[in-house]
């Protein structure tokens, strides 16, 4: 079969908005002009295809400059009733001939998505039928033989098959985490409860994970009702129970789709009522309704919503796709494209399942990590853990937070404790990183000794960079052998790594130091090996790309160039990834390094752009890049060489970049690996020799390595792993933020 190369491309936005969506528009417009390709954005969806006329737009590069941080969508949405029935898309088929389009990327839900096909499907008739009218020729039909369907999930809801994450949904989350966090603070003041509604039709995604992140205490969700047919009075015996158990406040959340067993709607008032009734609590209703659509995309939604738009592009550019309709999603942290009707009528599934009242049909369809996830939570919803099982002989396992401090550390903490004291066995905290080991400054924790830590930043066990020697060892294994440790797990980065394989060394002067250990990632320099990322570099992404906002804001009002400064001492993932996400012209890396002619070429970028019109300048540098060009040299020479034309400010970011609360994927994440961590230690505390390892998240999966392995894996001269997946989208970074092909420059 012959490579048809297509024509010009559609985009349009379609259904319920979600943030993200500008940045996949944006991704689509300006990967199609790099690739000499014609893009045309659809305005106002289906509607606007039937319309046409204005409502097809050719876009050029400006054309969606300074959209990134924008929420909905620029090029709007509506649901379009012509376009159901074939008169309208028949319209539709001869607005897109009039432009040359024969390729579309429709961003939206799996109604849009569905109706797409129908169109692609009916297309040879459509033409045939237009030539036969007279609306088109016969060589303008046969020039366009096929539609070309590229699909991108937008969706807060999570809820579609073919992608890990949709665009908007951890945005989405995202907003729920901050609403439940300051609900909770007004609640324990108060000593009230709260139920909040979350989106979530058919789908619990919302409501579970935000469950998950915030340390809810009850959750109801469309996949899995409650197993008793009294489960109102199951839910205020454990309520109760923690109340008794010191909880202050009680929050549940309700998806809007949330049912019994028997199918009847579980309501948030319903809810209410029986909290209100049955324990005479002050109960509030909050429903965040649209709020969890609106506002500015996390860092997360707008570089995966780029990368998706950029793979869309490629995919149909490359003629492969000629015809067909296909997914682009990301799974496994790959991008990966899927037939797209089999993608939609998985997706439907679920729904089927659960009107049929098959939920364990409806958990399976979401996977293993939507079932882990539950699994967990009916853990954390209980006041107090189970009772050891009779005859278990219980383990002494401890926790230690090493490194520099990270947000998410506490979440991970957290779940260690609470799991491992479930499993029936006996937690320590050691306080102040391996210092306060030397020292022997271990306590015994128990379930209400971690209460409200799911939501703190920092590390209430405390935390430093202390790698212990010489004598050091000898102290840390009486500190083992006087409380009887039985199993480490270190919670931290590169100098916890460190001292961790130290510790294995160590071995064979120290028996003490014959018990399981294994290492957690929690590092915002996403610097250490076997994972793809550590816990807290989301939270931290997200910092710069708000800060970065706000230094946009005030760059615009008067022609300026701002150098940002961010961490990430030897690893530049920060830096590349917050240029994708804030749509910087420059990024430099440690990893790349720096050359004064490469500064002079960006100098001349700049001074073009700016005598064209642009008022704003965007470098992103990090702080290890080059020891002599530092921000203060640079923004000197940006300054001195741009005269008139702009002036030049560095922001340092500094240490705000390791504060605050932690993201949900943070909070997620940590909470999944600590789980695994504590399985891991209670496996190996039998094995002899007992095992050492690492974990992480590796194409979106937890792993497990070997210990022994970090030296082959690891740059130890710039305390970084010799392998980096993010490396590979620096050419798609290049070409969000090259010069504007024949056009004048813009706020990219």
């Amino acid at each position: 079969m012959s490579v048809h190369r297509p024509k010009n491309i559609g985009v349009l936005t379609s259904g319920g908005d979600a943030q993200g969506m500008n940045a996949a528009v944006r991704a689509v417009v300006r990967t199609a002009l790099d690739r000499d390709t014609d893009v045309y954005a659809i305005y106002e969806g289906y509607n606007g295809m039937v319309n046409g006329g204005a409502s097809i737009c050719k876009m050029t590069w400006d054309s969606v400059g300074g959209i990134l941080h924008k929420g909905g969508t620029i090029i709007g949405t509506a649901r379009s009733v012509e376009f159901r029935e074939r008169a309208g898309r028949l319209q539709a088929a001869r607005n897109l001939l009039e432009h040359d389009i024969d390729s579309l990327v429709i961003i939206g839900g799996d109604g849009s998505l569905t109706g797409a096909n129908t169109f692609r499907q009916e297309w040879s008739g459509l033409l045939e039928e237009l030539v036969e009218t007279g609306q088109v020729s016969r060589e303008m039909a046969d020039r366009h033989p096929n539609l070309t369907i590229a699909g991108l999930v937008g969706s807060i809801d999570n809820d579609m098959f073919g992608t890990d994450m949709t665009i908007g949904a951890d945005t989405a989350l995202q907003r729920i985490t901050e609403a439940i966090d300051a609900i909770s603070s007004t609640a324990a003041s108060h000593q009230r409860s709260f139920v909040v509604e979350v989106m979530g039709r058919h789908c619990g995604y919302l409501a579970l994970m935000s469950s998950l992140a915030t340390g809810a205490d009850w959750v109801l969700i469309p996949e899995s009702p409650p197993d008793v047919d009294n489960w109102e009075e199951k839910m205020c015996e454990i309520l109760q129970s923690g109340r008794e158990a010191g909880r202050r406040d009680t929050i549940v959340v309700v998806a809007e789709g949330a049912r019994d067993r028997n199918g009847n709607p579980i309501t948030s008032d319903y809810v209410k009522q029986v909290l209100e009734e049955r324990l005479g609590e002050d109960t509030r209703v909050t429903i965040l309704g649209h709020v969890q659509r609106g506002g500015a995309p996390s860092a997360f939604d707008r570089y995966m919503s780029t990368l998706l738009g950029y793979a869309a592009v490629d995919e149909i550019v490359s003629g492969r796709s000629n015809g067909e309709a296909f997914l682009i999603g990301m799974q496994n942290n790959q991008i990966t494209r899927s037939p797209l009707m089999e993608c939609v009528e998985k997706t439907r599934a679920v729904a089927k399942s659960i009107t049929a009242h098959n939920y364990d049909e409806a958990m399976d369809l979401r996977g293993s990590s939507f079932k882990e996830a539950f699994r967990t939570l009916r853990t954390f919803v209980r006041a107090l853990p189970h009772e050891p099982p009779s005859g278990q002989k219980p383990l002494r396992l401890a926790v230690i937070n090493a490194g520099g401090p990270a947000p998410g550390m506490n979440t991970a903490t957290r779940a260690a404790v609470r799991l491992g004291l479930d499993k029936g066995h006996i937690m320590l905290g050691i306080r102040n990183g391996f210092r306060g080991m030397i020292d022997g400054e271990i306590e015994e924790m128990h379930w209400m000794s971690v209460a409200g830590w799911t939501v703190s930043g920092g590390s209430e066990l405390g935390t430093n960079r202390k790698i212990p020697h010489g004598r050091d060892f000898y102290a840390m294994a009486r500190q083992i052998e006087q409380w009887d440790i039985q199993g480490l797990l270190m919670i931290g980065g590169w100098s916890g790594y460190q001292t961790a394989y130290e510790l294995l060394r160590e071995r064979e002067n120290f028996s003490a130091f014959n018990i399981p250990i294994i290492c957690l990632p929690a590092s915002i320099n996403n610097n250490l090996p076997g994972s793809d990322v550590s816990i807290g570099a989301d939270t931290a992404l997200n910092s710069i790309v708000e800060a970065v906002d706000k230094i946009k804001q005030s760059a615009v009002a008067s022609r300026r160039c701002f150098v940002v400064e961010v961490m990430g001492r030897h690893c530049g993932y920060l830096s590349l990834m917050s240029g994708l996400a804030t749509g910087a012209e420059r990024v430099y890396l440690p990893e790349e390094g720096v050359t004064l002619r490469e500064m002079q070429a960006d100098l001349e970028y700049m001074l073009r752009g700016f005598r064209s019109g642009k008022r704003l300048g965007l470098i992103i540098r990090n702080e290890a890049v080059n020891p002599v060009y530092t921000t203060s040299f640079m923004s000197a020479l940006f300054e001195e060489e741009g005269g008139d034309l702009f002036d030049v400010r560095q922001a340092i970011l500094g240490h705000m970049q390791q504060g605050g609360s932690p993201t949900s994927f943070d909070r997620i994440q940590g909470t999944r690996l600590a789980s695994k961590c504590i399985d891991f230690l209670i496996e190996e505390a039998h094995n002899d020799p007992p095992g050492a390892a690492f974990i992480g998240l590796q194409g979106g999966r937890v792993a497990i390595s070997n210990l022994e392995d970090m030296p082959r894996m690891m740059d130890y001269a710039n305390s970084r792993p010799k392998r980096q997946w993010w490396l590979d989208l620096r050419v798609i970074a290049k070409v969000m933020a090259q010069p504007a092909p024949h056009a004048d420059l813009d706020n990219h």
